[in-house]
């Protein structure tokens, strides 16, 4: 029993890592119909910008309590900002042009990591988390590790908060119906472009609020995380429904679910390969995933 419990909340914890990635790759896909391949550079640089500021390099933050938490509001800024910066420098002027915006944006995300490798060297480093999630609590006879319930609560919060900027906010109403009609919604006097930066930037956030709990869930961080989580982020998406923010989280948890149980009651590294098979059935039955809707 212990063991079901202990691989259940792990499985949830990995899902709500998936899901603070995917859903900010779903909402820019879903209301921009861009394919952003430098996702995963956007994690890595939110990752490696929390773990430079809690390395003490940020006056007042650190490994622990407060300072931690400065260090992952650092990292996230730090994220956004680059969110922003991609959408404006290389997003933008290939609206029109997405083949061409799709090589650009794998160009970016092969060129970050390569960056980060050659400022602080291509090894893993160290994650000074703080102690008090570094340890577990006790559930049902299993030691489940605290850092997996702040991932939960994390992918909870952003699910909410995204829910209620596409329904209630006029950003997030003015975002949708320039999808719809942009030159409509641009005759009105709104700038869709705008919008579109906003958009940009939220999921650049979440992916670098990703990248930084991840340092929490792995325990260091390295250049190449941000791809290899792009990869699984993708199937999430995909899964749950291009452009469906409440497909990813339901395909997220799916996924960390038999990611971990396979991994336990199989072979190590079978997991992915369950992924996979799971992804493909799938789309044989639901070709546009669990829901294949923007909500």
């Amino acid at each position: 029993m212990s063991t079901i419990v202990l691989l259940t909340m792990t499985g949830l914890g990995l899902g709500a890592l998936y899901f603070l990635i995917a859903s900010g790759l779903s909402l820019i896909f879903g209301l921009m119909d861009v394919l952003n391949f430098a996702h995963g550079a956007l994690l890595s640089i939110g990752a490696y910008g929390t773990w430079w500021a809690a390395s003490g390099n940020l006056p007042g933050a650190g490994p622990g309590g407060a300072g931690f938490a400065l260090a992952v509001l650092f990292g996230t800024a730090v994220g956004t900002v680059a969110a922003v910066l991609l959408e404006l420098a290389v997003v933008r002027p290939l609206y029109t042009r997405p083949r061409e915006q799709v090589l650009a944006t794998v160009g970016v995300g092969l060129a970050v990591p390569a960056l980060l490798s050659g400022i602080w060297g291509p090894d893993a480093l160290t994650f000074p988390g703080p102690e008090a999630l570094s340890g577990t609590f006790g559930l049902l006879g299993a030691h489940v590790p605290v850092n997996r319930l702040v991932l939960i609560a994390a992918a909870v919060v952003v699910l909410v908060a995204l829910r209620l900027f596409l329904g209630r906010t006029r950003h997030g109403l003015v975002v949708r119906a320039g999808v719809e009609d942009r030159a409509m919604v641009t005759a009105l006097g709104i700038d869709v472009r705008r919008a579109f930066t906003l958009v940009f930037a939220i999921g650049g956030c979440v992916a670098a609020l990703g990248g930084a709990l991840g340092g929490l869930y792995f325990g260091s961080v390295d250049p190449r995380q941000g791809t290899s989580l792009l990869i699984f982020a993708f199937v999430v998406v995909v899964t749950g429904g291009m452009g469906s923010v409440t497909g990813a989280a339901v395909a997220a948890v799916v996924i960390g679910l038999v990611q971990q149980f396979a991994n336990y009651y199989t072979a190590a590294g079978l997991g992915d390969l369950a992924v996979v098979v799971l992804l493909g059935a799938l789309l044989l039955v639901r070709p546009r995933g669990l829901t294949g809707r923007l909500a």
